[in-house]
């Protein structure tokens, strides 16, 4: 009980006193007109860049408490966002232990609203317990790693009746807002065909996003694991398995050294070399974690099993196609081209900046969305941005999405997964069927 004592005077200024037997959605913490506090459960590199927007808008958000495995992490995030230590846990077993003492003495929860930043694996078990005490839940993207788990999140967050946001962050940064505005306005027409090169599930959801109310109907998919295999690599590379000790690192388009520790060499001490340390990302540091870490591996000597490349087709209920293509060998390291061809104009963009074209005048216009800085365009800061308000207004509708709609298009996505693997081409709405019955079954 220790830790409770302090914990008392984050409330005292509650409007009233709360029942401990009332339900957990009825249990607030703070007032309308005060920060929203945050429990942060991860606290790495998605939980450090989330938790940016308390810093930088303290009147906005605050963090409170958060739970942390890796001591140096912990350490870092406790002092940055100057934490009481007795709000400092070592892993989300303990925040949660915690929670459910101060709920039931105090009527309180340690925070209104929870990050979930852990493994992919862990989000359903860490989503579900949260969600039962009444937190509100932004949970790092995907969802889950299994349908399952998926299915199991959206249920634990409709029972909770809570605010619940995913990080799909593409949604919010100001590239696809602008996009979206476009496509919304109806200027080119509605119906349209989609061409886009990019990776992971950020992009079906922002797909599924433009056009909306639209739902992916049938999907197909090819691609498997081409080149970064063992019998790929360059014979010269010989027996090393890692960048550092390669003789022909300086000849290799993939070398880690070039992606991680010359670009700090050159003064660049944010992503991608920040998202491999816990403490500052210095040559130091960064050395370290390429001798040492899983970044430093020859890619031609890991365990990986994932596709380097990859398409996905897919047909939506309103008529509209999308071609979806994921390449690992790009020099467009973690960017996204964007091609949306619409009966009467297109539109072009490199998730920086898009062109608008109309073909019956003929006309060409380019916007320029301002960057806001921060991951993904901006997108971390108007995802942080948004959620906040939604807890404070309790408005799942600000973030212009909810649970069963996110796992909507994440069933699509291992749809499309289940279209490679066997070579059939899958009819939406039977897949959903098929793995909720079977779910149930369970």
């Amino acid at each position: 009980m220790s830790r409770l004592h302090p914990i008392k005077s984050l409330w005292s200024r509650s409007r009233s006193s709360v029942r401990s037997n009332e339900s957990p959605s009825a249990i607030m913490t703070s007032l309308p007109n005060e920060p929203v506090t945050l429990a942060i459960i991860g606290c790495g590199q998605r939980g450090t860049s989330y938790t940016e927007y308390a810093l930088d808008h303290p009147k906005k958000c605050k963090v409170v408490t958060i739970a942390e495995p890796r001591q140096n992490a912990r350490d870092i995030f406790a002092r940055n966002h100057k934490l009481d230590r007795t709000l400092v846990f070592n892993d989300w077993q303990e925040l949660l232990k915690a929670s459910a003492d101060t709920i039931e003495t105090i009527g309180k929860r340690l925070a209104d609203a929870v990050i979930v930043a852990v493994h992919d694996h862990m989000h359903c078990e860490v989503v579900s317990a949260f969600a039962a005490q009444g937190y509100h839940i932004l949970c790092e993207k995907p969802m889950a790693t299994n349908l399952q788990d998926c299915v199991e999140m959206e249920k634990a967050v409709k029972n909770a009746g809570i605010i619940c946001g995913i990080g799909h962050v593409l949604r919010y940064s100001p590239y696809s807002k602008a996009v979206t505005e476009v496509v919304r306005s109806g200027q080119l027409e509605s119906e349209s065909s989609f061409s886009l090169m990019t990776k992971s599930c950020h992009d079906i959801d922002i797909l599924c996003h433009w056009l909306s109310p639209a739902i992916p109907t049938r999907v197909s998919s090819f691609g498997s694991l081409q080149h970064f295999r063992k019998e790929k690599k360059p014979p010269a590379a010989g027996a090393a398995t890692r960048c550092l000790e390669c003789s022909v690192e300086q000849d290799c388009p993939y070398s880690a050294k070039k992606v991680y520790l010359e670009p700090v060499s050159r003064g660049n001490t944010h992503w991608p070399a920040s998202t491999i340390v816990d403490g500052i990302p210095d040559i130091e540091n960064i050395t370290d974690a390429l001798c040492n870490g899983p970044y430093g591996q020859c890619v031609y000597e890991s365990d990986n099993d994932v596709c380097d490349h990859q398409v996905v087709n897919i047909e939506y209920s309103s008529g509209a196609t999308v071609s979806f293509t994921m390449v690992a060998y790009t020099s467009l390291i973690c960017e996204r081209q964007t091609r949306l061809h619409f009966t009467h104009g297109e539109i072009v963009g490199d998730m920086n900046n898009f062109t608008v074209t109309d073909f019956r005048t003929g006309h060409k216009t380019t916007h320029h969305p301002k960057n806001e800085g921060g991951g993904h365009g901006g997108g971390d800061l108007g995802l942080m941005r948004t959620f906040v308000e939604a807890v404070r207004t309790n408005n799942q509708e600000l973030l212009g999405t909810d649970v069963s709609e996110v796992l909507k298009s994440h069933l699509t996505v291992f749809a499309a997964e289940t279209s490679r693997r066997e070579g059939t081409v899958i009819d939406c709405a039977k897949f959903e069927k098929a793995i909720r019955a079977e779910l149930e079954m369970r």
